[in-house]
């Protein structure tokens, strides 16, 4: 799980986050899980000409964040394509409760940089989501 500090810049003038900051929540989650598997995704748009783009996401609000509020994002998988996966996440309230705050489903497909085609996922992210 990601730990993420809710600062002013991410919330409303209520001190409440703002809905459209759970995605950047959850985007920062996944870019480091893809670090904690040791890839660099500017490198592999360069060398593998790989990129990886958001088809759909879809966000529930359950419960809201505010200002100052420590924040843990979690990332999990459900449906696995050739060229997409899909990311199941939760940001939680880091208290005792780990309280839910949000969930997201988030469709990312693997396309080439040139012409956004789709491509086969790299065999490392196969390989770690079984």
């Amino acid at each position: 799980m990601l730990p993420v500090r809710v600062y002013w810049e991410d919330t409303d003038a209520g001190g409440v986050v703002y809905y459209a900051n759970y995605l950047k929540f959850c985007e920062r989650a996944r870019t480091e899980w893809l670090r904690g598997l040791g890839i660099d995704q500017q490198a592999l748009a360069q060398t593998e000409r790989l990129m990886f783009v958001v088809s759909t996401a879809q966000v529930r609000y359950v419960s809201p964040a505010r200002l100052d509020d420590a924040l843990l994002v979690g990332v999990d998988f459900g449906t696995r394509g050739a060229a997409s996966l899909e990311f199941v996440q939760q940001v939680r309230r880091d208290d005792p409760a780990r309280t839910l705050l949000a969930e997201a489903r988030v469709l990312v497909a693997c396309v080439h940089a040139d012409g956004f085609r789709p491509q086969r996922m790299p065999e490392v992210i196969r390989r770690a989501v079984g």
